[in-house]
């Protein structure tokens, strides 16, 4: 009874296995047949897992083998390194070895190229910003190879390279002291290159015909200056340039380019003008109008004085000047009494008066409102200034420099204005005062002889 449930699933199993071979192979005709093929396929199965245990075993023969070689090699690599480490060891005392050696040998000399390499350095920067350069192109480069060699430890500088060094600062020094024209390409202030010659005045300025030149290190060119300086200094270039010989008159910049610098940095009269803004025209419109009423005052005042001194040799009243027009009253009343002749020649004077003192009021309030415009200006300038200060602070001077230009400028204006109008008025005054003088001393003289006489 217990082997039933075996037997039940052995058949089961045979059951499954001859439907899977009735499947495959189209079926058994039997048991024996089906039991026939389970055996083969078994055989099958036995053989082929022998063929792989086979490649295995070969595969692990293979991995053994490579293992084998790698082990080799790592001990070859392992005595390798040791002998390239006892090499090693051994260079480092040599090297320790030679070291000493030049050290020794050298003595003094090391610290005699310690200097040849410091003045080679400062020789290589002056010359490369030397005015010189513009016209021997090129010195530095020898200077940057003999500083290259010096800052090695395997070369060492030779006796021709030493004397070229001390050639070159022979040079720069003989150069210094000369003054040399030559030929050169420039570069204009509106960007045009042009071939013209230069004069170089020792190595502190570069000049041609009426401008100053600059060099320019980085590019090595050499160009105009953006902004020229006065001309009482352009003007020497020019004489420079067309000098022949002899001593000639000349604006050098002993500091090779700072004076001249801080002299182009100072602004001309126009942008002095500039920065008094619309307060600084007012003042300088002012001043012009005054300056034509001077000039119409003096010339009307000049020629009535002199007409007037004419007059007063002549014999004959004359139309022409006041104290003729006077006169001309006066025969016109002369035989009215002293008082109605004496009202007479003052109505003819005040007649006159206008005409001798006439924008000299106008000339005074110009010399009073001048100043008080520079005044304004100043409080203007200074609100720029501290609106400026509030808004950025006093870190930089140059954010407040337009408020206190304006400030200054307008001030001055006001006293450049007001000053000379108040001698010119002074002056037109008192000539126009001394007509009204003769006019009212002939007049007082008329008057006094019309009393004298007898009434007819």
């Amino acid at each position: 009874m217990r082997f039933a449930p075996i037997l039940a699933a052995l058949v089961a199993v045979v059951l499954q296995a001859g439907s899977v071979g009735a499947q495959t192979d189209g079926g058994a005709s039997s048991l024996e047949e089906l039991l026939q093929r389970v055996e083969q396929g078994r055989v099958r199965e036995q053989q082929e897992n022998r063929e792989r245990e086979t490649r295995f075993r070969q595969a692990l023969d293979g991995q053994q083998e490579l293992l084998n070689e790698t082990k080799r090699a790592l001990a070859a690599a392992e005595r390798r390194s040791e002998q390239l480490e006892k090499t090693y060891d051994a260079n480092e005392l040599l090297i320790g070895d030679v070291s000493d050696q030049l050290d020794q040998r050298m003595g003094s000399l090391r610290e005699l190229f310690g200097v040849l390499q410091q003045v080679t350095t400062d020789t290589q920067g002056a010359l490369e910003a030397s005015l010189v350069s513009a016209q021997l192109p090129g010195r530095g480069a020898f200077l940057g190879e003999l500083n290259a060699k010096l800052g090695s430890t395997s070369t060492l500088p030779s006796i021709e390279e030493i004397e070229r060094l001390w050639f070159l600062l022979q040079q720069e020094m003989t150069e210094t002291g000369r003054v040399v024209r030559f030929p050169a390409t420039i570069v204009t202030s509106d960007g045009r290159e042009v071939e013209t010659e230069v004069v170089r005045v020792g190595a502190f300025n570069l000049v041609t015909a009426g401008k100053y030149l600059q060099y320019t290190m980085e590019t090595g060119s050499v160009s105009e200056l953006g902004r020229q300086p006065q001309s009482r200094f352009s003007k020497t270039t020019q004489r420079l340039a067309s000098a022949s010989g002899g001593t000639v008159p000349f604006g050098i910049d002993p500091t090779r380019g700072q004076l001249l610098a801080t002299l182009l940095e100072r602004p001309s009269l126009r942008e002095r003008v500039n920065q008094g803004g619309v307060i600084g025209y007012i003042i300088l419109a002012l001043g012009g109008v005054g300056l034509l009423i001077a000039a119409e005052r003096l010339i009307t005042l000049g020629r009535s004085s002199r007409n007037v001194a004419r007059q007063m040799k002549s014999g004959q009243a004359s139309p022409d000047n006041p104290l003729g027009r006077v006169l001309l009253a006066a025969e016109a009343h002369k035989d009215s009494e002293a008082e109605a002749l004496e009202l007479r020649l003052g109505e003819a004077i005040i007649r006159e008066t206008p005409r001798l003192t006439r924008s000299l009021l106008f000339l005074r309030i110009i010399t009073v409102v001048a100043p008080l415009l520079g005044l304004l200006g100043t409080v203007t300038g200074m609100i720029v200034t501290f609106q400026a200060i509030t808004l950025f602070g006093t870190g930089d001077p140059r954010l407040m420099a337009g408020g206190i230009s304006q400030a200054l400028v307008t001030t001055v204006l006001g006293l450049a204005v007001a000053i000379p109008l108040v001698l010119l008025h002074t002056i037109v005054n008192g000539r126009s005062q001394h007509v009204l003088h003769v006019l009212e001393e002939q007049s007082a003289g008329i008057v006094a002889d019309r009393a004298e006489r007898p009434a007819s």
